[in-house]
């Protein structure tokens, strides 16, 4: 066996590799096993919400994010040469949709600024990976987990791989091993929910006659959901007949052809399949997101349909509330019990994405009634309140933890702002880069900062010219919020998250 390492990650995909990187920056020693022996290319998501691309943002990966971004909008511009069709200006206007609903705007909101990036998923593995290599983050490809043995004091671990059996013992197992985990079956957690009844198809093609699938959007027909774009080759399905006998068949070009002329109803061909895959509308939740040494973070602990494109983000949020938690549990400051506040917050988060997506399939089945329900939301959401639930619902902006607070802003995750006071051009985010927390302190001769830094080490304060004054943990959670110079809450919320515990 070799020799014992604080966390074995399982699933090298963006959530896998996050974590990884949170846990390393707060000092964790990390190995990180992947099933697969190379990148899977095909096409998933095909951007992240706001608080997943904040999380990156926050690691270092601001500048990434930007070029990808910029290499899908040219992929855009050659689609709108293609077709005609304007994407530029609508993505100006709009920043969602609900239930192929494209009527989320971005002026009802109150952050417009924190908006959904048109990054693929690909792309943010490429860059994650980038930043594991540098954080000198092992990752094995190729090794497949057997099973594990929960002790006392950590998981005794084996695996398979081109290279042979494999053995190890950590003090913690993460799952992020995605909606059919192993690691979630071998530990036991238990996973209700609602079994699948459609199947939704993402695949990359040359067509006929792709004039014939526009308009551009969400066509709703009498068998199905489609929509063509917004980047060439790209079509996404939703098939109301049922859910596929074996989801893990290959899709072929003679399955994408005949879905496609049924839902559609054009007379189109598919004449060359780049990639496709095919999911459902299969809806789970696990009872607890931890069963003692072993935690599970993104799909590993919750599946749903990909309307919206939620699930990356939230298992990006998973592994930033969880990461530094983790880490401060192994370094012996925290004590355990911390590790319950990962699934008290996440998880309700997951079970509220789980139900608007339970919510858009009914907006979109080809029933009159469910055209009615469509109708009645389209109108409401003319309505900047309802537009603004709905724009903060899909983004996951509505998040708010519950730290016993009732202050407004408490429990919130964060957004980057400017830090003034001898700090020009630097950024809250600019600040968290390494995985501490941050108090930015606007008390009279930092009263806040000199109880802070008399508690830890592991918080930096930065001085700011106007309040409040604000605890933020590395996950961007705002812990505490004093007016003036108020420190009432500060010394509690300090000992509840950073303060090591008593040897």
């Amino acid at each position: 066996m070799e020799t014992q390492i604080d966390v074995v990650v399982v699933g090298a995909g963006p959530v896998g590799l996050l974590t990884a990187i949170e846990l390393t920056l707060g000092g964790v020693r990390v190995l990180v096993l992947e099933r697969l022996a190379g990148v899977n290319m095909i096409m998933k998501a095909m951007s992240v919400g706001p608080l997943g691309s904040e999380a990156l943002t926050r690691r270092g990966m601001a500048a990434a994010i930007a070029a990808a971004e910029a290499s899908t909008f040219a992929a855009m511009d050659e689609f709108t040469k293609q077709t005609g069709a304007e994407l530029r200006s609508r993505a100006s206007k709009y920043s969602g949709h609900f239930g192929g609903l494209s009527l989320i705007r971005k002026d009802a909101q109150k952050e417009p600024e924190r908006r959904p990036r048109l990054v693929r998923q690909h792309d943010i593995e490429a860059m994650l990976a980038d930043r594991a290599r540098a954080l000198g983050i092992e990752v094995r490809r190729g090794c497949e987990v057997t099973g594990f043995v929960q002790q006392a004091d950590g998981v005794d671990l084996e695996w398979i791989s081109p290279a042979g059996e494999g053995r190890i013992s950590c003090a913690y197992l993460v799952g992020c091993d995605g909606g059919r985990s192993l690691i979630r079956k071998m530990a036991g957690f238990d996973f209700p929910g609602t079994a699948p009844t459609s199947t939704f198809y993402q695949v990359v093609a040359e067509i006929d006659h792709p004039d014939r699938l526009l308009p551009i959007g969400w066509n709703r027909t009498s068998g199905g959901v489609f929509t063509y774009g917004p980047v060439p080759g790209r079509l996404f399905m939703l098939d109301f007949s049922g859910p596929p006998e074996d989801r893990q068949a290959p899709v072929t070009l003679e399955e994408t052809e005949a879905v496609l002329r049924r839902i559609s109803g054009a007379e189109v061909r598919v004449k060359a399949l780049e990639s496709g895959s095919r999911w459902t509308d299969n809806t789970r939740l696990v009872d607890t997101y931890r069963r003692g040494k072993v935690l599970l973070a993104g799909d590993a602990a919750h599946v749903h349909s990909p309307f919206g494109g939620q699930g990356l983000s939230l298992g990006l949020a998973d592994a930033a509330n969880l990461g530094w938690k983790l880490a401060s549990v192994i370094r012996g400051e925290m004590p355990e019990s911390l590790l319950d506040s990962y699934t008290a917050e996440r998880r309700p988060v997951a079970q509220a994405v789980l139900a608007n997506t339970l919510a858009q399939i009914a907006l979109l089945r080809p029933d009159p009634q469910s055209g009615a329900m469509r109708d009645i939301v389209a109108n409401f959401m003319q309505f900047d309140d309802v537009n603004r639930l709905i724009g903060e619902m899909m983004s996951g902006l509505s998040t708010r933890y519950d730290l016993g607070s009732e202050l407004d802003g408490i429990g919130r995750l964060i957004g980057d702002q400017p830090i003034s006071r001898g700090d020009a051009g630097v950024s809250l985010y600019d600040a968290m880069q390494d995985g501490m927390g941050v108090l930015l302190d606007a008390s009279t001769g930092g009263k806040a900062s000199n109880l802070a830094a008399a508690a830890t080490q592991r918080i930096r304060c930065v001085a700011v010219d106007t309040g409040p004054s604000m605890l933020i943990r590395p996950d961007a959670c705002v812990a505490w919020a004093g007016d003036e110079d108020s420190m009432d809450g500060l010394k509690e919320a300090l000992r509840r998250w950073f303060i090591p515990a008593p040897a």
